[in-house]
């Protein structure tokens, strides 16, 4: 997929916009959003994705704009599992509920900068050296049988030490101030604890992207469609935060679903790389052309089934203890 600099330029423009004004009217008035505005632009920019992946079809072609819903949709349910230590980061620094808004606005836009700058190296690294779609293919499967097991402690999230590391290296307020970054106590500045939830959050995603975007590649290796699909995963997400709330909680078997998912883009990532394989001491550096191509389609309802039966047997499942804790 060939993508002129003037798409490019567009989009970032786009995308700049778009997050400034965002960032506007959050700065404007600090609020706990309401259940009708989260609703609102959570169903925005999910349909800003949906027209995007159409005209991607139509300026280039159907397989590439599956290759984006695929990779969008992959991108989206990662970041969903993501705001489960968002909400440990949020709870542990004590950010007032009004002031969660911004945190999460800014950590977001400094999440999409690193991860540009990932995909990015990513890209280029992968135009150069074939065998990385090997590496990748093995880390995926390696995620997925990872993410079969419970959940860390709260104390290991990579926020937390980095709590612990701010305490110890720079002259953090107990208290916040606003929403403010910096404050000035006692006569000399300080920073707040909202700068350390900023940073936190933003290095967290990063520390997330390290399982996502090498899934991404696994669905197409066009750096315009993995960056534009992060893009649409994290926009939005500051709103799905607070409109999923306790929900997250009831998503049990989300884990056991992107565990799947990722599993899935693994084997692929390796059968593809094994049909095109110019790897030496692989087949004597020739593709193996008995295995099977794994077409987009494919892909789209493998990704959309795992997620969706997950999703049910989730519910299902809380509403089964929920009703089973009322007869005791």
């Amino acid at each position: 997929m060939s993508v002129s600099t003037a798409v490019w330029a567009a989009t970032l423009a786009g995308l700049v916009a778009l997050l400034a004004v965002d960032l506007l009217i959050v700065a404007r008035r600090p609020h706990e959003p309401t259940l009708r505005e989260c609703v609102l632009w959570v169903t925005g920019y999910v349909g800003l994705a949906i027209a995007f992946g159409l005209l991607i079809c139509v300026a280039y072609s159907p397989a590439e704009g599956g290759r984006f819903f695929a990779g969008w949709l992959t991108e989206y349910s990662l970041s969903v599992d993501n705001l489960f230590v968002f909400m440990v980061i949020m709870a542990r620094f004590a950010v007032p509920r009004r002031y969660q808004q911004k945190a999460l606005l800014i950590g977001i836009v400094l999440a999409l900068v690193m991860r540009g700058a990932f995909i990015l190296l990513g890209a280029t690294a992968l135009r150069h050296f074939d065998w990385l779609f090997y590496l990748f293919g093995l880390f995926l499967v390696y995620t997925a049988a990872r993410l079969i097991r419970p959940r860390p402690a709260s104390g290991g999230a990579p926020g937390m030490r980095l709590l612990r590391w701010s305490q110890a290296v720079l002259p953090v307020s107990t208290e916040y101030d606003g929403a403010r970054l910096h404050t000035r106590r006692s006569g000399r500045w300080q920073v707040t604890p909202m700068l350390v939830v900023i940073v936190a959050l933003g290095t967290t995603d990063l520390v997330f992207a390290l399982d996502s975007i090498p899934a991404i590649f696994g669905l197409t290796r066009a750096a315009y469609l993995v960056f534009t699909a992060n893009v649409f995963a994290l926009m939005g997400l500051r709103q799905l935060y607070f409109l999923l709330g306790d929900l997250l909680n009831r998503l049990v078997y989300l884990s056991a679903g992107l565990s799947g998912v990722l599993g899935f883009i693994g084997v692929k990532l390796i059968v593809d790389a094994l049909r095109d394989n110019e790897v030496p001491f692989i087949n004597g550096g020739r593709g193996v052309e008995w295995l099977p191509a794994i077409p987009v389609w494919l892909s789209l309802a493998v990704i959309i089934g795992t997620l969706l039966l997950a999703a049910v047997a989730s519910l299902v499942k809380s509403a089964r203890t929920a009703a089973s804790r009322s007869v005791r």
